[in-house]
């Protein structure tokens, strides 16, 4: 399932959400191209996506959720990619 949380996160002069998969990397890939989301939008687990296309990432069918249950998803399904200080 694709998962989306709302955008909050600033950068950039923007607002951000997270989108994931909870199954695979290779849905998230496909569903992302389907937005057209640029490929240097994945970061490593998620792809970042601007809040102007929050509405059209749900209306393709991604899941609203919440930030912390993104990450419990996240975690849970071992797709989490932890960042290298």
């Amino acid at each position: 399932m694709i998962l989306i949380d709302r955008p909050i996160w600033p950068a950039h002069g923007r607002f951000w959400s997270h989108l994931i998969s909870d199954e695979s990397y290779a849905e998230l890939h496909a569903f992302a191209a389907q937005l057209g989301l640029p490929e240097r939008g994945f970061d490593g687990d998620h792809y970042d996506v601007p809040a102007s296309m929050y509405e059209a990432a749900i209306a393709a069918g991604a899941q609203p959720v919440s930030g912390r249950e993104l990450l419990s998803r996240l975690n849970a399904s071992g797709l989490r990619r932890r960042k290298a200080h």
